[in-house]
């Protein structure tokens, strides 16, 4: 396999053709599933974002070949000077600003759009490596970000909702209901660190509503729990678990 790879290392038109194609097929593993999963850069954006990272590094290595070739004897009267790094670094800052633009900030103080656009950085850079033939680089990359967007994703929330700290919406009748559900959660030994009221009056069909940042007991930390007690509560309409 490694010989097979060293033969398609030299800068010609069939490790053009692979190199792109390797790109394209990057790109798409890793934008299938987060297509599946309903994100903002899908399945197209990354094939697109890969083969244009691979494409930076391909001119660059085509303008190393003219620039000792066909533009030599130009390219030694003007002095012309030769930078490998050039085009991808400008592709990597490029993305950051692609990247910054698809980070938000939803409801509830939480922020989406992080792991898409560390997706999108990790896919430029995956582009940039099979652009410059270190096919090995891309296909072990290439397993370990499918693997993080894929597998970890259950496996984290489930993490974090055995973790003792726990982030709360609660919408409720009044703000005077405040003073109750944090003597309700006390009452579970649990300590509340902050309130953030965000609604004080009924808009529409929306309530008043808090976020309670806490920290439950060592004795009893069950989400679901606390969850359950406060949710009894009459004065509370919803009570949900903003888990990042």
């Amino acid at each position: 396999m490694i010989s097979g790879f060293q033969a398609l290392r030299g800068f010609g038109f069939a490790s053009v053709v692979v190199r792109l194609l390797l790109a394209l097929a990057a790109g798409g593993a890793i934008g299938y599933g987060r297509s599946k999963r309903d994100r903002s850069a899908g399945l197209r954006t990354y094939m697109l974002i890969c083969i244009g990272a691979a494409m930076s590094v391909l001119l660059t290595l085509y303008e190393y070949e003219m620039l000792h070739g066909a533009w030599a004897e130009i390219a030694q009267q003007v002095g012309e000077k030769f930078d490998a790094s050039r085009l991808a670094s400008q592709v990597v800052t490029g993305i950051g600003f692609l990247g910054a633009g698809i980070i938000i900030k939803v409801a509830h103080q939480q922020v989406t759009g992080l792991t898409t656009a560390t997706g999108l950085f990790a896919t430029v850079c995956m582009g940039i490596a099979a652009g410059a033939g270190f096919y090995e680089c891309v296909l072990l990359a290439l397993v370990l970000v499918v693997l993080v967007l894929n597998v970890m994703s259950p496996l984290e929330a489930a993490f974090k909702r055995r973790l003792r700290n726990i982030t709360l919406n609660v919408e409720f009748n009044s703000v005077e209901d405040i003073s109750r559900i944090t003597q309700t959660i006390e009452n579970q030994h649990a300590r509340v660190y902050d309130i953030d009221v965000e609604r004080t009056e009924r808009r529409e069909n929306k309530y008043p509503s808090a976020i309670f940042i806490l920290q439950l007991s060592k004795l009893n930390h069950s989400h679901s729990g606390m969850l359950t007690s406060i949710a009894e509560l009459p004065c509370v309409h919803s009570v949900q678990e903003l888990i990042s």
